[in-house]
């Protein structure tokens, strides 16, 4: 027995070498793990072996080229880009930190219409496809064989025997409970299809990168008409499960040259999945990124973030855009569990006089994640953020800063989608569509209750303790 307990001692302090010095995980990390060693040392180790281990260097060099046909991407579109002189101060502030950080250009002359339910995106999407002439491009974190799986993917097999060439991503963890099967349809269709970080031998619960989601929902039309958000391809999402019932969600359909960032998004990360290299002079000839002339007032940039880089390029625009509101912040997120950095950013903007209001879910879908939501979530009632329980499920990932900027897409507020899944976002900067996204977050207020420090200290002590012990290991969530 002191045989065995050496050996995992050794192995856990090789571990954590490795997280130190090869992985380079951040500090908060590496201290999670380590208490997981220490009081669960064998199950620590295997559950680390399964979810916890760095992408391996063949992973990482084919992300490297996927960032490298960025930079091809970036030089064409900069080309076609002309800014229109209706940024504000603030708003040219949060376009250039981004494109400094990210080299992603902002798109001027856009039209935008905001979901707020399942629903009535998923109508609008099958609109879309049913008209598509050339190309249907989708990239969905969740993709299931269910009722509303089955009415997208008949569409799509659809347009596929009519010549439309329709490709399809989809990752393997979050469509786990979808067969191999139900996607080779679209392929006996005349489409193709990607799985995202496919498990080893093909067997699903055996796959060492399932810490690394591909949280993206993308979905682009003859490359000319892009959605985005938090709404995925399944029943629950259109509000079919009653636990979870009211579902609240946000999606956006876009049209015009902001699309391009969506496109691009999609590419990076089919040629990623298709393991080849391409740049961005053939994708055009082939159509995907046609002319696009001004369709709408909305300037709008694309921004993607994930384990590829050191950097969390989402967390950090969040950050500056925090740092410019001068009267109000409004986050919603199904979940809250951001690090010290974040939290810091939110402290600052309490006490410049910013009223911050946090909107999380009163009905949780993952009880350990939830106890955690509302470690922070109390925290942030002792800074002096206001923050409300939607009474139902919001799974709406949206920031809105004073009237200068909003953010919509498929990033929560939390240490996974900052640093480990791959992620998308789109910061719209036009002072009458941050008004309506505004006016969208009042309305979640009033249907949801606000909190304050009584409420969570009349919880119950298993619900406080488990609080505190689920707090601790935030960076794993």
């Amino acid at each position: 027995m002191a045989l065995v307990f050496l050996i995992v001692f050794i192995v856990n302090i090789l571990l954590i070498f490795s997280m130190t010095f090869l992985e380079r995980k951040r500090p908060e990390t590496i201290i999670s793990w380590l208490v997981l060693f220490t009081y669960l040392p064998i199950i620590g180790f295997l559950i680390y072996i399964l979810i916890g281990s760095g992408l391996s260097i063949k992973n990482r060099n084919m992300l490297k080229r996927k960032i490298h046909f960025e930079k091809h991407y970036s030089k064409f579109v900069q080309a076609d880009v002309r800014e229109d002189g209706s940024l504000t101060r603030a708003q040219k502030e949060i376009v250039s930190y981004n494109l400094n950080a990210t080299d992603n250009p902002v798109f001027f002359g856009n039209d935008v219409k905001v979901f707020t339910n399942g629903p009535d995106k998923l109508k609008a999407l099958l609109e879309d496809i049913e008209k598509a002439k050339k190309s249907i491009n989708m990239e969905y974190y969740i993709f299931d064989d269910d009722e509303t799986g089955k009415i997208v993917m008949e569409a799509l097999c659809k347009k596929a025997r009519e010549g439309v060439k329709v490709k399809l991503i989809y990752d393997s963890v979050g469509s786990l409970r979808a067969k191999r099967m139900f996607f080779r349809k679209l392929v006996k269709a005349g489409g193709e299809v990607e799985e995202f970080f496919p498990p080893l031998f093909h067997i699903r619960l055996i796959n060492f990168k399932m810490n690394y989601r591909n949280h993206r929902k993308i979905a682009v039309i003859d490359g000319k008409i892009g959605y985005t958000g938090g709404i995925n391809i399944r029943n629950d999402h259109m509000g079919k499960k009653k636990r979870l019932s009211p579902w609240r969600d946000t999606h956006v359909r876009i049209v015009g040259s902001a699309v391009y960032g969506l496109q691009n998004v999609f590419f990076k990360d089919w040629f990623f999945c298709k393991k080849q290299e391409c740049d961005s002079s053939f994708l055009v000839s082939e159509g995907y990124f046609p002319k696009i002339k001004k369709i709408g007032e909305i300037a709008a940039q694309v921004i993607t973030s994930g384990p590829e880089t050191k950097e969390q390029y989402i967390k950090e625009a969040f950050i500056k855009m925090m740092s410019l509101a001068k009267k109000s912040i409004i986050i919603e997120s199904p979940y809250f569990i951001p690090d010290d950095i974040f939290m810091s950013a939110v402290k600052r903007a309490v006490l410049s006089g910013v009223k911050v209001k946090v909107i999380i879910p009163k009905k949780p879908d993952k009880k350990i994640v939830y106890l955690a939501t509302l470690s922070y979530a109390r925290e942030l009632v002792e800074m002096g953020a206001e923050v409300y329980m939607y009474r139902g499920f919001i799974h709406s990932k949206m920031l809105v800063i004073d009237d200068t900027a909003v953010s919509i897409g498929t990033c929560n507020t939390d240490n996974r989608s900052f640093a480990l899944n791959f992620e998308v976002t789109t910061i719209f900067l036009n002072q009458q569509f941050v008004n309506y996204c505004a006016g969208i977050c009042e309305g979640d207020l009033a249907f949801s209750s606000k909190t304050d420090l009584e409420y969570f200290k009349k919880k119950p002590l298993f619900n406080r303790f488990g609080q505190v012990i689920f707090r601790m290991f935030s960076p794993l969530l």
